[in-house]
Formats: C-alpha cells, structure tokens, sequence
C-alpha cells in the first residue's frame, strides 16, 4: 500500500501560512535547502526546477500530490496552472474549474479517494496542504514530515484545520538545522 505523507513547512505556533495564506516568511536558504533538494527533489514546483538544477532529477520519494484548493491558486496567480508536472496532481475543491488537463479536479469525499489511491501501484502520495484538507485527510495519513521554522505567527491557517480528533504519531526522526529549521518525521502510531 502506497503511504500518505503530509511533508508541509510549519512556524513554531503550528501554522502553515498566515491568515491570508501569506507564505513568504519560510525562508529557503542555508543548509536546509540542500537537504531538500536532495531528499525531497520532487517537491519543487516547475518554476525553480530549471534554476535550481532539477530538471531531469528522478522523484524520489512521490509521484502524486494533493493540493486544497488554497493551495494550488498562488500559482495559478502567477499563470502556473501545473505546478507539479513532473507528479500526478490532484486539487480537492468543490468549487474549482479545470484549469489544466494535466491537474485533476477531485470534488467528491477526499478520505475515500485517497484509499483507492494508495491501492494503486506507485510511489508515496504526498499532501502538500492545506489544513482542511489535511483534516480531512487526517484518518489516511501514514507519515508527518513538519519543516518546523523558527517563526511564530500568532494566527493563520493551522496544520489541521478541522474537528478536535487526537490522533497519535510516533517521533522517528527529528534534524535540526543551522538556519534553525527542525526537519521532524512521526508516522502514525500504532493502535493498541
């Protein structure tokens, strides 16, 4: 069974944006970048691939993604209709229009399709936001990967956005780095 990550940049405070879904204060630079662009090489969306060396770079960990909708528009602002070419790309709306033939439109019950999803032959699923959908999701998810990043917001958009649900994971790793980025993997512990 193919798992479900959710591999996601957080502040300190837990949140995963601002409350207008501003971003720009996680920084990419220093010697977190490096772990990035070799561990999780796929993740970097098609307009800093050729610029940061990755075109042609195999995915390593995911050959899907799963975007809120949310997620997906800043790069529709920029005219990026596929952000991921390189990933099956699948945007969770109930609103949203086709924008692009190579990004598929899900409009139904996001938990059961991301079951048939890790059913099929394939790499990692990889859930790059936001935080309803990853309440949502929140019952498929197999593996925490948190950029946890030395800012505190205050308010924003939390990494699950949804009903009180405790749900418990493991710590299996956590690196720190000198930018003062914490890089912490849990994955799903184990019902008793």
């Amino acid at each position: 069974m193919r798992p479900l990550t959710y591999y996601i940049a957080a502040t300190l405070d837990g949140f995963i944006a601002g409350p207008q879904g501003e971003f720009d204060f996680f920084g990419f630079e220093g010697d977190i970048v490096q772990e990035i662009l070799t561990e999780y090489p796929e993740t970097i969306p098609v307009h800093g691939r050729g610029p940061l060396g990755l075109d042609g770079v195999p995915n390593k960990r995911f050959d899907t993604v799963l975007m809120g909708r949310a997620s997906y528009e800043p790069g529709l602002s920029l005219g990026i209709s596929s952000p991921y070419p390189h990933l099956e790309q699948y945007v969770f709306s109930r609103s949203l229009a086709s924008q692009d033939p190579r990004v598929n439109i899900v409009s139904g019950d996001a938990a059961a399709f991301v079951r048939g999803l890790k059913q099929q032959e394939g790499q990692g699923i990889w859930l790059c936001g936001g935080g309803k959908l990853a309440a949502q999701l929140l019952p498929e998810i197999d593996e925490l990967i948190i950029k946890r990043n030395p800012v505190v917001l205050g308010a924003g958009i939390p990494l699950f956005d949804g009903p009180f649900a405790p749900t418990s994971f493991t710590l299996t790793e956590s690196r720190t780095f000198d930018t003062g980025v914490a890089v912490q993997t849990y994955t799903r512990s184990a019902v008793a």
